[in-house]
């Protein structure tokens, strides 16, 4: 059974609309729950008003969507076609997002609350940029041939899809975290069941019309919103699932990796949370320093795992620095979604508001003093203006926890001994940074910070080509970059024997 139902989002504030499928992608077609009639709600967090509403996922629905992407696994897809018909259709897929830009960005702000223009030129400018570097990798996936006995044998290696990959993906980067799974696992012949997050299911949505129009065979891509307890957790516990790949939340990262582990063993890739250092030494260039402060907590509004939430500045320049960073924050617009002037909207949902101002609430409590923020808007919108607390101390919550947030920690350190210790005291490792004129300085930090990714004199900025991910509870495995394609991959090695004759008995 089929269903065409759709949508007409309007955007009153653009004077338009934007027609958005409501059902279940499965074999290519928008179809209702095969038993639920559940919904998920879509909300406009810039005006706390749903958008629409779109079927939620069943356990059978997924049993359903993880069928349709086997099949296409073994006859369509997989070793089915060449890489050069991959590469194809993954640039032709990259084409059509980058035509439809503009509407994906509309429709991003809207569900999300992200700035039109940073959607646009950054989150989807980087997803396009993203397909089409996978898609150059699809006709290059190699193994080795290795010498056994140059006289009887050999062996060669094969990199084999590892079949049929459940991905997980988060509300942060609903467009930018789909072609980061999607890209690398189509590259070397996956088949996908993806799972967007409840709170943003929009553009994963919009973003299927288009597989479909780039030619993709039924089943290759199948996208099926659903509460996390619902989807998330039947894909990560599916026998017939060979591959998880999650991004969200370290809690969450157990329970899947549990799952896997007790259903089938599949592979499993986590991109978890963060609460990442940004150290300032005395030789640093402030100014640049504090931009790229701001730019660590402020970006997305601070609803970014890599997140710069701790700096530490060194005592001899830290009044100076602080002094700049306040003024660089201040200068951040937080606003609309809609309006060009906004450099970031409202944080993506009532209950990530009430998390946030928990947090804020906490550090006034235990002691932290405010210097910029800590102080509600009356109006509508889940907006929560950039906070920074100072008189830190290492036990506080805001100093320890994750909270996804335009909240910032800023300390101060004395020895370049003691920034190491302040940074690596932490049970997360996902991003780190460091500001420092001196050469030497910058190698010694970069080496001894436990992180899987270590900025110097820049943050946060990633690059397709560049592998990122974590180390302790910040995650495993890598995405991007060429070490992503190992994330979907499975060594096959073959041991071919032309020349050796065995007798028996031994």
């Amino acid at each position: 059974m089929t269903s065409n139902a759709v949508v007409d989002v309007n955007i009153s504030r653009l004077n338009k609309t934007i027609r958005v499928p409501t059902g279940l992608f499965i074999n290519n077609e928008f179809r209702p729950s095969v038993d639920s009639a559940e919904r998920i709600e879509a909300v406009n967090p810039a005006t706390e008003e749903v958008i629409c509403s779109v079927v939620a996922a069943s356990a059978r629905d997924i049993d359903v969507a993880v069928a349709a992407a086997r099949e296409a696994f073994n006859t369509t897809w997989g070793k089915n076609v060449t890489g050069w018909e991959r590469s194809k259709l993954l640039h032709k897929l990259a084409d059509l997002i980058e035509r439809d830009a503009q509407e994906l960005a509309e429709l991003e702000a809207l569900n999300n609350g992200k700035p039109v223009r940073i959607a646009r030129e950054i989150d989807i400018g980087d997803s396009v940029q993203c397909l089409r570097y996978y898609a150059g990798w699809a006709d290059k996936i190699t193994g080795q041939t290795i010498e056994v006995d140059n006289k009887a044998k050999f062996a060669f290696t094969r990199h084999d899809p590892i079949g049929v990959c459940g991905q997980i993906i988060p509300w942060n980067y609903p467009i930018n975290m789909w072609a980061w799974k999607v890209a690398p696992a189509l590259a070397v012949g996956c088949t996908i069941v993806m799972k967007p997050s409840e709170v943003t299911p929009l553009t994963s949505l919009k973003l299927s019309e288009l597989v479909k129009e780039a030619g993709f065979p039924p089943g290759v891509i199948n996208t099926v919103p659903s509460l996390g307890a619902v989807g998330g957790a039947a894909l990560a516990a599916h026998p017939d699932v060979d591959k998880i790949a999650f991004t969200g939340s370290t809690v969450t990262g157990r329970k899947i990796m549990e799952a896997a582990a007790k259903s089938n063993l599949k592979k499993v890739s986590l991109e978890l949370g963060g609460k990442s250092p940004h150290l300032v030494f005395e030789s640093a260039d402030l100014e640049q320093a504090a931009n790229w402060a701001a730019l660590g907590i402020c970006y997305n509004t601070g609803q970014d795992c890599t997140a710069g939430s701790r700096v530490y500045a060194q005592e001899s320049v830290y009044d100076k620095f602080l002094e700049l960073l306040v003024q660089k924050v201040k200068a951040q617009v937080i606003g609309d979604g809609l309006d060009d002037r906004t450099g970031a909207g409202p944080v993506v949902s009532k209950i990530q508001y009430d998390r946030v101002w928990g947090y804020i609430e906490a550090g006034k409590n235990q002691g932290a003093h405010v210097v910029l923020g800590g102080q509600k808007r009356d109006s509508k919108g889940f907006y929560v203006d950039p906070t920074i607390f100072t008189d830190i101390k290492p036990e506080m919550k805001i100093v320890k926890e994750e909270i996804f947030g335009p909240v910032l920690c800023v300390g101060k350190f004395t020895t370049e001994e003691e920034a190491i210790r302040l940074a690596n005291d932490t049970s997360y490792g996902l991003g780190a940074g460091l500001h420092s004129n001196d050469a030497n300085q910058c190698m010694r930090v970069s080496s001894a910070l436990e992180a899987g990714t270590v900025w110097v004199n820049q943050y946060n900025i990633l690059s397709n080509n560049v592998p990122f991910g974590g180390k302790k509870q910040s995650g495993m495995g890598r995405e991007l970059g060429s070490y992503a394609l190992e994330e979907y991959t499975s060594v096959k090695a073959v041991h071919w024997n032309f020349g050796e004759k065995l007798e028996w008995p031994l």
